[in-house]
């Protein structure tokens, strides 16, 4: 584990920067303002180098760098995170993979996740509003104590938001319905019942969200996969 303070943390990111990774994620929608265009898979290996660290994962997020914040959000500790911290951060999001990396990284890993979801799912604000929708899909993919119940509660709110279009909010609530859909036979029909209901929506966000979900939620590979997951777990 290195003890590194946030200025050396900083030095070695701008020693990784990477101009002509930075002209391909803007290709990918994403913001490059104070970037330096480091690959996730870089930013992981300081992050085990580093540890867990809150101080410094908040020092880090000051610092306005977008690498500096993703790293922050894997070095950071679910247990020390706050309601405060949380409200403050995805205030502060301004682009798909930082908030992406957040909430999967961290927020869902929090004992408010599921509050915050569904707290953040009627905001305004667009990446305030995607985030609700990533930390939903995370939970779907890494909450192993997340119940059903919580999930279906997810799934009503997914449907009433399924007509915003916005078009990082409208990824966000297909991979939201998605991921739900994948974790379990009984989420799996809840999720297609979902879908076929906002395939009525007369807008068009609702009708991709569902026509999307929908091919991949009824695909063999994933339904195969659920009836082999329900015998294990039947024994």
């Amino acid at each position: 584990m290195c003890r590194m303070d946030s200025d050396a943390i900083l030095c070695r990111l701008r020693s990784l920067s990477n101009q002509e990774n930075v002209a391909g994620m803007a290709r990918f929608g994403i913001n490059t303002k104070n970037t330096y265009g480091i690959s996730i898979p870089d930013l992981r290996k300081i992050a085990k180098e580093v540890g867990r660290n809150h101080e410094l994962a908040l020092r880090l997020w000051r610092s306005g760098i977008h690498e500096a914040r993703i790293l922050a959000s894997m070095i950071d500790d679910p247990k020390k995170v706050t309601s405060v911290q949380m409200e403050r951060w995805v205030r502060d999001f301004d682009s798909w993979d930082v908030c992406d990396q957040c909430c999967s990284n961290l927020f869902d890993k929090t004992s408010i996740a599921s509050t915050k979801a569904l707290e953040w799912s009627s905001r305004k604000e667009e990446f305030v509003k995607r985030a609700a929708f990533a930390l939903m899909a995370a939970l779907a993919a890494h909450g192993k104590t997340t119940d059903d119940a919580q999930f279906m509660a997810f799934l009503r709110v997914i449907s009433v938001q399924s007509d915003d279009e916005r078009n990082f909010v409208r990824k966000a609530v297909n991979w939201a319905l998605r991921q739900i859909g994948k974790r379990s036979n009984g989420l799996n029909k809840a999720a297609i019942a979902t879908a076929k209901k906002i395939q009525q929506h007369q807008s068009k966000s609702a009708r991709w969200i569902a026509a999307d979900a929908l091919r991949e939620l009824t695909s063999l590979s994933v339904q195969q996969r659920l009836s082999k997951q329900s015998k294990a777990e039947r024994g």
